[in-house]
């Protein structure tokens, strides 16, 4: 196929009529990057855990865990930078001369990845001109460790990888009065973000805790998608 073959092939299967498309770029790359409408992060289910199907409940051990305490979850983080965060013990709630044998020890689990759009198919003049949507999503599990157990933080980057054009934070309060054990769904749209948008940032802490065993906070189907859709400001 010619090079203008390839880029009416691209014009026409993802709908980019009113998309600038100069006639410079290898469109057979283009084409064949596929940078529209899949997940263009890594590994987006460590735990090998599908958002179709109920977490799986937590397994009780036969004998207690005395320690030392865990805060590194097992799992396949191939693609994650990840990061633990051991946080103090809380001891706000223990009314005053209340001796407590034991309290669990929480931390955060860090897990980011930084998305190169142009790597992945896109060009300037449609980041630029076009600004597609780029959707966001993930999937957190409702472990009932704490009232805070999720936190989600995407930034769209410059070409620095510093400039930081738009960003959206999620860090969700648990209500805990009855139980519940399923997936929970977070998704943001980033649209009308404005020029210079190269990377994508993407974020998220969960809770862990120690206390006579290692809990944790699961996820799956964390996902960064571009769509051939024109955005508004």
């Amino acid at each position: 196929m010619s090079a203008a073959e390839w880029k009416k092939k691209c014009e026409e299967e993802w709908s980019l009529q009113s998309a600038p498309m100069p006639d410079g770029l290898d469109w057979k790359s283009v084409y064949e990057a596929k940078p529209f409408g899949r997940n263009l992060l890594m590994n987006p289910a460590p735990y090998g855990l599908s958002k179709d199907i109920p977490p799986p409940e937590p397994e009780l051990p036969a004998v207690p865990d005395r320690g030392p305490p865990r805060f590194q979850p097992d799992g396949n983080f191939t693609g994650w930078t990840t990061n633990s965060e051991v946080l103090p013990y809380d001891t706000s709630g223990i009314p005053e001369g209340v001796v407590v044998c034991a309290l669990p020890r929480y931390s955060w689990f860090t897990m980011e990845q930084v998305v190169d759009l142009k790597a992945k198919g896109l060009w300037d003049e449609l980041l630029d001109e076009f600004q597609p949507e780029i959707a966001i999503q993930d999937w957190y599990e409702e472990s009932q460790l704490h009232d805070s157990i999720y936190q989600l933080h995407v930034k769209l980057l410059g070409a620095d990888k510093n400039t930081v054009i738009s960003e959206h934070t999620v860090n969700p309060t648990e209500q805990r009065l009855v139980y519940s054990h399923e997936w929970k769904e977070v998704s943001h749209v980033f649209s009308g973000y404005g020029p210079g948008v190269r990377y994508v940032h993407f974020l998220h802490r969960l809770k862990n805790s120690f206390l006579n065993g290692f809990h944790n906070t699961q996820f799956t189907g964390s996902a960064v998608i571009v769509r051939p859709s024109k955005s508004s400001p």
